[in-house]
């Protein structure tokens, strides 16, 4: 069965940091590209940063660079995302998920063709 599941998630003080993992079970993705998507309250979901397994290129979306890194360690089938300086816009739910999007398509979440289930994110005053 192929599976995508985030950890690192929870409450965090605004200024503070975490990890977020995307571990890959069941398939090995080294084909595809796997990217990070956020859900804040009351909208929609919007992708946030991806990385190609297949030649490590990134790419984020403007409001997250400077703050979020992504990184994979292939030997695990693990995609990270680092975010650092949280502040209450970056509360919502983080997922992981798994496609072949085109550059013009990744931000369309109708093109990811595995979705992990979720991961909670508040930041706290």
């Amino acid at each position: 069965e192929v599976q995508l599941v985030e950890s690192g998630g929870g409450l965090v003080q605004a200024g503070g940091s975490l990890t977020l993992s995307c571990e890959a079970s069941g398939y090995s993705f080294d084909d595809y590209v796997i990217g990070w998507f956020r859900q804040a309250p009351g909208k929609e979901r919007e992708g946030v940063s991806c990385i190609s397994r297949v030649d490590g290129s990134m790419w984020y979306e403007d409001s997250a660079k400077g703050r979020f890194t992504i990184s994979t360690d292939n030997a695990e089938n693990t995609v990270y995302l680092q975010i650092s300086s949280l502040n209450f816009e970056d509360t919502g739910v983080y997922y992981c998920a798994a496609g072949v999007p085109s550059t013009a398509q990744r931000m369309d979440i109708m093109t990811w063709i595995y979705w992990g289930q979720g991961t909670q994110v508040t930041v706290s005053s």
